[in-house]
């Protein structure tokens, strides 16, 4: 039962973060890379503080000096580097879609950090939700206009967000998704405002009558309600099975690009959501069989 509660989350997640890109393209070149992380991640941190602070009170739990450590060590990570990174790629390449490939680096950290083991239903479910990757963003149109800086950089904020996933897995429960989200959220927002202090870089210019409405959705839709579901689907299930939001993603974006910005879709997207669906179906047919059967592989 959990782990079909777990989908509804990766679903939502996914619905959350696949309109970002949207929502950008509406937004425009209204700030940098840094300042949008920094603006996004600090309006999602606050919006959940409240709801953190009555979870941490209805829990009668105390955070440590651990804790805090923990906290402000996965807001690093996260926000400076895998979500900086992944901002900065964005406005460098148009192959931002190399960010869904997080889940190979997920299910790898996941089996050595929280003995979320790599087995061989994982990797059906890996394969064919890659190959449904690689068809829905269409390689042919990947090399033309993107260069080698982009792509890397796009696949080094994969990497981090891999890494960022697993440790959640770890703290979730005692502390709860939303203190880890809300806190780890304001304690990253700290360091990258001293970054952009550091570098010089704007903190509130680019604020508008039009941009301020889609800077407060992707801080509190896409940062504050699609981290606590992302947060949730860990914590119902696994590392793995929560990171196959960002094979969903993908489809979702395209999907609301086709109804929102009249974006064709073409054949090689029906094709590769199939594929991902597949392998989504497959995952969840396997997890219930693991519930079933908690002796068996």
């Amino acid at each position: 039962m959990k782990h079909k509660q777990s989908y509804l989350f990766v679903l939502l997640t996914a619905l959350a973060f696949g309109t970002m890109e949207i929502a950008l393209k509406i937004a425009g070149n209204a700030f940098t890379a840094l300042q949008l992380t920094f603006l996004r991640f600090l309006i999602g941190g606050l919006i959940l503080l409240p709801f953190a602070l009555k979870d941490l009170k209805r829990r009668a739990y105390h955070l440590t000096p651990v804790d805090w450590g923990y906290l402000l060590a996965l807001g690093v990570v996260n926000i400076c580097f895998s979500m900086t990174l992944f901002q900065i790629g964005v406005m460098m390449t148009k192959a931002a879609v190399i960010i869904s490939v997080n889940p190979v680096f997920t299910m790898l950290f996941a089996h050595f950090v929280v003995h979320d083991y790599f087995t061989r239903k994982k990797a059906v479910v890996l394969v064919l939700s890659l190959i449904g990757l690689v068809i829905v963003s269409n390689p042919e149109n990947l090399l033309h206009g993107n260069g080698v800086q982009g792509v890397l950089t796009v696949l080094a904020a994969s990497i981090g967000f891999g890494f960022y996933t697993p440790p959640g897995k770890k703290r979730v429960n005692p502390i709860g998704g939303l203190t880890q989200n809300s806190f780890s959220f304001l304690l990253g927002s700290v360091v990258e405002f001293l970054i952009l202090l550091f570098r010089g870089e704007p903190i509130l210019s680019g604020i508008t009558v039009h941009s301020v409405w889609v800077l407060l959705y992707v801080g509190v839709v896409v940062t504050g309600f699609g981290y606590v579901c992302y947060m949730k689907a860990i914590e119902l299930s696994n590392p793995s099975t929560a990171s196959i939001t960002f094979f969903i993603k993908p489809i979702v974006a395209i999907a609301l690009s086709a109804l929102i910005l009249s974006e064709a879709i073409t054949w090689n997207t029906i094709v590769g959501t199939l594929l991902i669906l597949m392998g989504c179906l497959y995952n969840l047919k396997q997890s219930a069989k693991a519930a079933q059967q908690p002796l068996s592989e």
